[in-house]
């Protein structure tokens, strides 16, 4: 790996964005070379990841979407100093396993959260097992959510799951909208956990499982575990880090 490759998303800013730094790039000479940059949104950012599971690339983003919590901010000024500067940081995915109501055996990656959701009006019932061990043996809600420490201020957070720092070796396993027990809020397990989600009634109560952003509807059981063979690497800027990005998260959660 002797050049820096560069993957753009489709709309007219990430194209923008790469003209600029193609024109950068041809006016510098880089010391750190064998880096991906890809300029798009957070969700592109997951795509271009797990297209490339196999491989030990450094991956630098540019956030031409909105949030862009996984990538890093463009300023052509700064851009080679910041991208030589860059830090490592290197995360595992989630791996989903599905058996659904056609008895089809399917996986999936999900590098932020694994969505066990209803299908219909009415509400899942699901029992929940981490390892051998019986969380909750029967959860009526509109679902449940296991996250890892990098997605844990996504969707983790907006259903009041626990921010986890990416050194925790954590997961976060929160329910979404908890009916019974009403005040069951989760629970915090190791990342070298087996969570085990059966949906105890797939007739009446369909449910599907969503690695990320892919769906596998009338789902019936449901494996979830780190995948620690898999490493991805994304290169940050120094003073915006993901673990300063989930620092200011846990402030501001703490504040409100």
């Amino acid at each position: 790996m002797n050049k820096i490759h560069i993957i753009s998303d489709k709309n007219k800013r990430s194209k923008k964005i790469k003209s600029a730094i193609i024109k950068i790039i041809s006016k510098t000479k880089l010391k750190k070379l064998g880096i991906t940059i890809v300029i798009g949104g957070d969700g592109f950012m997951l795509q271009t990841l797990k297209k490339n599971k196999n491989n030990k690339k450094l991956y630098y983003g540019i956030n031409s979407g909105n949030y862009g919590f996984l990538m890093n901010k463009f300023s052509p000024k700064y851009f080679i100093k910041n991208l030589s500067k860059a830090k490592m940081i290197s995360i595992s995915p989630l791996e989903m396993f599905v058996k659904s109501k056609k008895r089809l055996n399917k996986k999936f990656l999900a590098i932020n959260e694994v969505s066990i959701l209803r299908q219909s009006r009415q509400a899942a019932t699901l029992s929940i097992k981490y390892g051998s061990k019986q969380l909750i043996k029967s959860l009526v809600s509109d679902g449940v959510l296991v996250s890892t420490p990098a997605g844990s201020t996504a969707y983790n957070l907006s259903v009041h799951g626990p921010i986890l720092s990416l050194n925790s070796n954590k997961l976060s396993i929160a329910p979404i909208s908890p009916f019974r027990p009403r005040r069951w809020k989760g629970k915090i397990v190791s990342d070298r956990s087996k969570i085990t989600i059966k949906n105890l009634n797939p007739l009446k109560r369909p449910i599907s499982a969503v690695a990320d952003n892919i769906e596998v509807r009338n789902a019936h059981n449901i494996m979830i575990k780190t995948n620690h063979k898999i490493k991805f690497n994304l290169l940050y800027d120094i003073n915006r880090s993901l673990q300063k990005k989930i620092k200011i998260e846990q402030l501001r959660k703490e504040i409100n």
